[in-house]
Formats: structure tokens, C-alpha cells, sequence
């Protein structure tokens, strides 16, 4: 934009006196408030490599940018768990954290807590999908139902996926679709979780190797915990409608809040002062979900007591 407008003075230096210097005038007013705007983001620049997760926003300094479909959303992060039989709020938590997938334990144990009691059921969506989370849940006592992330490269190329691959727990190792032996080779460790790796000797002579494995053999990798992930699996092949039900339960408390917010949704600005917004809004809802359960009167003497 600067050297577009350096291009324009020069026309300007060959009008007519007045024109001229009335036209530089103006440009040389944007050339300085383009100068001033690059040192302004000189110094946000400067924030943002300082910044831990490299975001910086100017409207919010706790706000961040949230991973939603079509276009981004820089804000907060409500979580909720809800009563299947009610759809009363157990429990909330208002967050910064652009994803779901390191909240289901948390959510759950917060869940148990308010609720007082001592085994729980918790479902989520695929979002919530994280191996750490799950065996969190388990070593809490908590059953959780959370369907699988298809991230799957294979599958995508219409390839087998992995739950092609039939794991024998007393062999440990795994059958493919063609029949073939997958055995143990080695462990590993990535990102924290111990991994086992399995993997066959007769992928070269295999018919269905188009269909498997553009690779030299088709390798399957097992987290040492992955029973826990197999029983969920199960769980959730055994209970169908357990989707059916995160949605009407869950969804329900949001689309009622979010239509009482309107299209500004949070009017403060911190996670201090969004959080307590956020609860206003949840005793509301509950207050009034409960009157409709219970009826004024009822709640009225409750509160009286």
C-alpha cells in the first residue's frame, strides 16, 4: 500500500500546484498511518511469539481461537454434563481450550462430584475421543461411551482399517483379512503411550495387498491399554441409542441458552467474569427446568425450608 501510494504522489507532482500538494498532503497522511499500524503490529508481533500457544487476541486477552466447522470462532469454550433423565446442568466448566478432547475426564469426575454419587455413566461425541482420557475415566470408576475419531488415511483410500485386523489376546497378535499371522515385533514409546508394533512376512505375496498396504507390509500398532478402548467399543456396539440420547440431552440445555444469549453471546470479556456469566445463565436455566419439573409452589416452599 506504501509504495502504491509513493506511485501516486509522483502523478500528484506533475498536476496543477494546488492539486498537488492538496493530494500529497493526503497521501503522506495514510503513508504515516500505515507506518504507525506496522509498528502496532510490530509490537503485537512481538506478544505473539512471546505467547505459549502463539495466539493473541485484542478484543479478549483470555480468548482463544476455537476449533469449530466453516469459519473460526475466537472465544470461550463451554463444557456441560447434563442428567439423562432431567436435562438439568450437573455440572459446568468455562475453558480457553480450542478442543474437547482433553475434557472428558475432568467433566466426568466434576460430574460424580456434584452429584454424589459413586458410579457414573458418561457419554460424549467424537470430539471427546483421546486414549489418556478414557483410562482416566476407568481409573476413576467411571463408564464412558465416546464413538471413535475416523482419521484413518487407509480407510479414507478404501483401504482396510485397522479394526479389519483381529487381535488374538492369548497369541498376542493380530489376523488380517487374508488369513495371515500379524506377530509382535518391538515396543515403543510416543508421545507418552507404550506402543506395541505387529506386522507380517508375507505382504509381498499377498492378493489382497492393494487393498491393505501400499507399503512394503502392513503394520498395526497396539497401545498397551488398548482393552479399555475394545471394551468401550463393545459397550457402545451393545447400545446403539447412546448417540441418540448425548443428543437430546446435552444439546437441549445449549440451544435453550444460546437462544436467551442472542447472537452476541458473552457480554463480558476475561475468563473470571465470562465464567460467572456463564453460571448466571445455568442457574437460570436449572431454576426454571426445575419450576417446570416441580412447579413454583413446590420450589418456593423448598427454598422457604
Amino acid at each position: 500500500s506504501i509504495a502504491r501510494y509513493l506511485e501516486a504522489m509522483d502523478t500528484a507532482d506533475r498536476q496543477e500546484p494546488a492539486i498537488a500538494k492538496a493530494r500529497t498532503a493526503r497521501l503522506q497522511d495514510k503513508i504515516a498511518a500505515l507506518k504507525e499500524q506496522m509498528r502496532s503490529l510490530k509490537e503485537i508481533e512481538v506478544q505473539l511469539n512471546a505467547a505459549p500457544d502463539k495466539q493473541v487476541s485484542l478484543t479478549d486477552p483470555d480468548a482463544r481461537s476455537m476449533k469449530t466447522r466453516g469459519t473460526g470462532v475466537v472465544g470461550y469454550n463451554v463444557q456441560t454434563a447434563v442428567d439423562t433423565k432431567h436435562h438439568l446442568i450437573v455440572a459446568h466448566q468455562v475453558t480457553n481450550d480450542g478442543i474437547d478432547r482433553d475434557q472428558l475426564a475432568s467433566m466426568a469426575r466434576l460430574a460424580r462430584t456434584e452429584m454424589g454419587v459413586d458410579k457414573l455413566t458418561a457419554v460424549a461425541d467424537r470430539g471427546y475421543y483421546k486414549s489418556e482420557e478414557i483410562l482416566a475415566c476407568h481409573e476413576a470408576g467411571i463408564s464412558v461411551f465416546v464413538p471413535k475419531t475416523k482419521t484413518s488415511g487407509a480407510t479414507a483410500d478404501g483401504r482396510f482399517s485397522k479394526e479389519d485386523f483381529i487381535y488374538d489376546a492369548e497369541k498376542n497378535e493380530y489376523r488380517c483379512p487374508a488369513g495371515e499371522r500379524l506377530i509382535w515385533r518391538y515396543k515403543t514409546t510416543e508421545r507418552s503411550l507404550k506402543l506395541d508394533r505387529y506386522w507380517s512376512s508375507q505382504c509381498q505375496q499377498c492378493s489382497l495387498k492393494d487393498k491393505c498396504t501400499p507399503s512394503t507390509e502392513r503394520r498395526v500398532t497396539r497401545w498397551e491399554h488398548e482393552g479399555l478402548l475394545e471394551e468401550m467399543q463393545v459397550r457402545l456396539d451393545l447400545a446403539p441409542d447412546m448417540m441418540r440420547i448425548r443428543r437430546q440431552t446435552v444439546e437441549h440445555p445449549f440451544g435453550t441458552i444460546k437462544a436467551w444469549m442472542g447472537a452476541t453471546h458473552f457480554l463480558t470479556r476475561t475468563i473470571g467474569r465470562v465464567s460467572t456469566e456463564m453460571s448466571l445463565h445455568v442457574l437460570a436455566y436449572n431454576m426454571k427446568r426445575a419450576i417446570k419439573l416441580l412447579g413454583s409452589e413446590t420450589i418456593m416452599k423448598a427454598m422457604r425450608a
